[in-house]
């Protein structure tokens, strides 16, 4: 039986109320639940909807010890890309929602951001460092077309020679050539390109309303051509899922022009399991014991495991396959073993900034 609450190109397949801060739970019950289709029809579309958010600070701070940056930002809350595995569904929960399909369909947008990072990098003790975006969700997702608020903060950044780390699934970025390449002439960008699947049968599923790999790819040798340094990110790899697809990902990445590679196994915290595990039973009910128990194995016999070091590769006789195999496909396609450094010594405040200190 299909799920009440599923909808035709949305990704999580229910909308389940989040049980960690006491919220009350409903659900429907009876007999007629059996025939709700025949009786009411299929459910209708879901319609995606923003609302105005108006945060007091725009750059969020961070001290873990296994990601290599300090400050992050993030423009949308929400993500309409709707990917099953994404670890900032359970985010929602803090506004009362569902990281099932409020998620993707309940987003908030921070029109206000470029100011407030105006004012945040005016600030006499501010110290440089790069900055994050889109390491929580996507900050190309559709209804950047529409706000145009990563564009803005870009302007911000670009203005101020401050350096920059993207993050995407989207080839939306491309539209952002013009700045990001003369800041990329700076050493001061950097972009990696998320790409899970090159089976289109399995991404419309998985991330279902993400652009193509295709367009990522493509988007990959228009980001390289134009100078702006471009990585491949096979984030996240799942086990029985896509596993099988690692090598082909990092020869596509090659042929694109990506200047690296790499990977990070799905990571399911908190409201993310239970979401997966209904997909999988949707999806790919033949295996998903299989698939489990193979996360388990990755993650100490858990659904994820939250330790730092560990989250980002796994542990056991499963990573290390991954591991091997990712660093033979690197070898072979003679990716350079470096990271992009950018500059931090270029950085001058906002324009007029100076002039209020004195």
């Amino acid at each position: 039986m299909i799920r009440p609450d599923a909808r035709i190109g949305r990704g999580a397949p229910e909308n389940r109320t989040p049980t960690r801060f006491g919220l009350a739970v409903r659900e429907a019950d009876g007999d007629w639940l059996d025939a709700r289709e025949e009786l009411d029809g299929g459910p209708p579309p879901l319609r995606t909807t923003v609302t105005i958010e108006k945060p007091k600070t725009i750059i969020a701070r961070n001290v873990s010890p296994d990601v290599g940056f300090d400050r992050s930002i993030n423009p949308y809350r929400g993500c309409e890309h709707g990917c099953i595995y994404c670890f900032a569904r359970p985010t929602h929960a803090f506004h009362d929602l569902s990281p099932g399909l409020d998620f993707e369909s309940k987003l908030f947008a921070k029109p206000d951001a470029a100011a407030l990072l105006r004012a945040e990098l005016s600030k006499p003790g501010y110290r440089c460092a790069p900055i994050a975006i889109g390491t929580n969700t996507d900050p190309y997702q559709p209804i950047e077309g529409k706000w145009r608020i990563m564009r803005s903060i870009v302007e911000v950044l670009a203005e101020t020679d401050h350096p920059l780390f993207i993050t995407t699934k989207s080839d939306r970025v491309t539209r952002d050539i013009d700045l990001l390449a003369a800041m990329a002439e700076k050493e001061l960008v950097s972009v990696a390109l998320s790409v899970t699947s090159l089976t289109p049968e399995i991404s419309r599923t998985l991330e279902p309303r993400a652009p193509a790999a295709r367009k990522r790819l493509a988007a990959v040798k228009m980001l390289s051509d134009a100078g702006i340094p471009t990585t491949v990110a096979i984030a996240p790899v799942v086990p029985g899922i896509t596993d099988y697809e690692m090598e082909h990902i990092v020869e596509a990445a090659g042929e694109a022009g990506a200047r690296g590679v790499f990977y990070l196994p799905v990571r399911l915290p908190h409201e993310v399991a239970p979401l997966f595990r209904a997909w999988l039973d949707e999806h790919f009910a033949e295996r998903a014991g299989k698939v489990m128990g193979i996360i388990q194995s990755l993650r100490g016999g858990r659904d994820n495991d939250p330790n730092w070091f560990t989250r980002m590769r796994g542990q056991g006789p499963w990573a290390d396959l991954l591991e091997t195999r990712f660093k033979r496909a690197v070898k072979k396609h003679g990716f350079p073993d470096e990271r992009v450094k950018l500059r931090t010594d270029l950085f001058r405040p906002p324009q007029g900034a100076q002039m209020r200190l004195f």
